[in-house]
């Protein structure tokens, strides 16, 4: 699987190929070689869809994954699961489900510059959290894909969440409202980011 990293962000031919689900196997088992068979079967079968219809699809298949913390799943109080290792263990927390729904909806055709992932404060639980948004238009109120409400709603509807700043392979920024907001700088600042996209470099390698 040919990965580049490019300007500081992972681009991929493919997220999935038969040497590793067989490799996902070998390390997690055979229901998690399942759960890939049956994410790679998304993505490729579902490109000519259209982008509403691909969001619909990529927020039930990840949030179908068991919610579980970091601390639980790999005993450490901050880890961004790779795609790759939240299918694996089949358990994954809020940074989870959006990087996963994030890099599959890339895979599937959906241009970077319409997705952010973006971290909020989830007021009814009083803590930090984090979704993936969509914007369909450039001035458009986004559209949020999260564990915690399975209904992907315009953030102007999603009273229950206060955005704190977002970011995609392309830059971070400042959240201003429920739109845009400021760029102030490159994900490259993000350690968890870069560890990230390592990891994701080291998987295609394998």
């Amino acid at each position: 699987m040919a990965v580049l990293l490019l300007c500081g962000m992972v681009t991929a031919e493919s997220l999935v190929n038969a040497e590793l689900i067989q490799w996902v196997k070998q390390k997690y088992g055979e229901p998690a070689a399942a759960r890939m068979h049956e994410w790679q079967g998304l993505m490729e079968g579902h490109k000519d869809k259209s982008e509403d219809e691909k969001l619909l699809l990529v927020n039930d298949f990840f949030n179908k994954l068991t919610y579980r913390s970091d601390l639980n799943i790999w005993g450490k109080s901050d880890y961004w699961a790779t795609p790759l290792e939240a299918l694996g263990r089949g358990q994954a927390d809020c940074e989870d489900y959006s990087i996963a729904k994030y890099f599959t909806l890339r895979e599937m055709g959906v241009a970077d510059e319409k997705m952010r992932i973006m971290y909020v404060k989830a007021l009814e639980l009083n803590q930090a959290h984090m979704v993936l948004t969509y914007y369909p238009e450039e001035s458009a109120v986004p559209l949020v894909l999260d564990n915690l409400n399975s209904q992907i709603l315009s953030a102007d509807k999603r009273g229950d969440l206060a955005p704190v700043y977002s970011f995609n392979a392309e830059g971070l920024w400042l959240a201003k409202n429920r739109g845009r907001g400021q760029k102030v700088g490159s994900s490259t600042r993000i350690s968890l980011w870069q560890d990230l996209k390592a990891r994701m470099a080291k998987e295609a390698s394998k």
